[in-house]
């Protein structure tokens, strides 16, 4: 199974929805295939410019090292070595921080990342899962 470009704009649409009924600032949010390459794109009006590196970073890191971002940040207070050899060896497109969520299909195999950037970092992971969940696939924070 792979993510396709319809579970990809569900997750996205249902994400700023997730948003919006929290009362979240304004979010971007990246959708990454099992190759780390982008699906699919959003940001919402009065988002940062720099937003998509940090949405894209956050799922790119998920997905390249297989952990979300959020456990990737824990890694980075008890392994913080490892986790900066591993921010050098991604070019900088590592984002340590809550907020990239690994996509699991029907099987339990890794089929993406998400990233979502523009709130607090526990607020952007809820509204991942949440676009995740929407699209019918399962979360691994």
């Amino acid at each position: 199974m792979s993510l396709t470009l319809d579970q990809a704009r569900t997750i996205i649409s249902a994400a700023l929805e997730h948003g919006h009924g929290a009362g979240m600032n304004p979010l971007c949010v990246a959708v990454l295939d099992a190759g780390g390459h982008l699906v699919a794109f959003e940001r919402e009006d009065g988002v940062a410019n720099r937003r998509f590196d940090v949405a894209h970073g956050k799922a790119y890191g998920a997905i390249s090292v297989g952990m979300s971002s959020r456990r990737l940040g824990e890694a980075a207070v008890d392994r913080p070595h490892f986790v900066n050899g591993l921010i050098g060896a991604m070019n900088g497109q590592l984002v340590p921080v809550a907020g990239g969520v690994l996509v699991a299909g029907d099987d339990g195999a890794l089929i993406g990342a998400v990233g979502c950037s523009g709130d607090t970092s526990d607020n952007d992971e809820s509204a991942v899962v949440a676009g995740i969940e929407a699209a019918g696939l399962s979360a691994r924070i």
